[in-house]
Formats: structure tokens, C-alpha cells, sequence
């Protein structure tokens, strides 16, 4: 049995609104490669069902991104996304990116240049 307490990459999962229910997945996989996932859709749901100022949401988000090891973002980069890469970038995290269009099955890391936008 592999040791429990051995000390593992926090990971904050970047990825919009419209992957929401794709939340439970990406953890999941988070943790099947052996990190921690730190999943603000879990923390605070959707912005806690909008009973509190989004921008409250958003600055509890950005103080996880800076105590995570690394940045991992799934599927295309909404604005809000796109802001918590930037974050990242300031901060020399470590980003990767993934393909989550086959869910619930495959998760597939891609190139930054291969990441797609949505169109607000």
C-alpha cells in the first residue's frame, strides 16, 4: 500500500461555466495522476447558487491559484478562464492543458497552441 501521507501537487482545474458539470470528472483525474485537485466547483458550486458577489467567489479563486502547485485547464478558455491562466503566468505556475470533449471518457493533454476560446 502506497504511503498516505507522501506529499502530492495541489492542482487548481481551471475550466467555465458550461463544463460546471464536468466538475466531478476532472477531479477525478486530477487525483488518478496522482495530485490533489483544489476544484473551485466543488469549494463554492456555481459562485454559491449567486448568494454572494461574484467578485468574492473570484478572489477566493485566485488565493487558491496561488497556493497550488500548478495550474491545470480543461476545455476551451472562457474569459473568466483566460483571466485565471494570466494569474498563473504572473505567478511561473506550471499549465497544462486538455481536450475534454470525449467525456465522460478520454481526457487528453494538448499544446497551448492547440486550445480553443469560446465565444462570449
Amino acid at each position: 500500500m502506497k504511503n498516505l501521507s507522501e506529499d502530492k501537487k495541489l492542482v487548481y482545474p481551471a475550466f467555465s461555466k458550461r463544463n460546471f458539470y464536468w466538475r466531478m470528472h476532472i477531479s477525478k483525474f486530477i487525483l488518478e495522476n496522482n495530485c490533489v485537485p483544489v476544484n473551485p466547483f466543488m469549494n463554492f458550486e456555481y459562485f454559491l447558487l449567486d448568494t454572494v458577489d461574484r467578485n468574492l467567489v473570484r478572489s477566493g479563486n485566485n488565493n487558491i491559484i496561488k497556493r497550488c502547485d500548478e495550474v491545470w485547464v480543461f476545455g476551451e478558455i472562457s474569459d473568466g478562464v483566460l483571466k485565471e491562466v494570466e494569474l498563473a503566468k504572473k505567478l511561473k505556475k506550471t499549465i497544462k492543458y486538455f481536450d475534454i470533449t470525449n467525456l465522460p471518457g478520454e481526457i487528453k493533454e494538448i499544446s497551448e497552441r492547440n486550445v480553443k476560446y469560446e465565444v462570449e
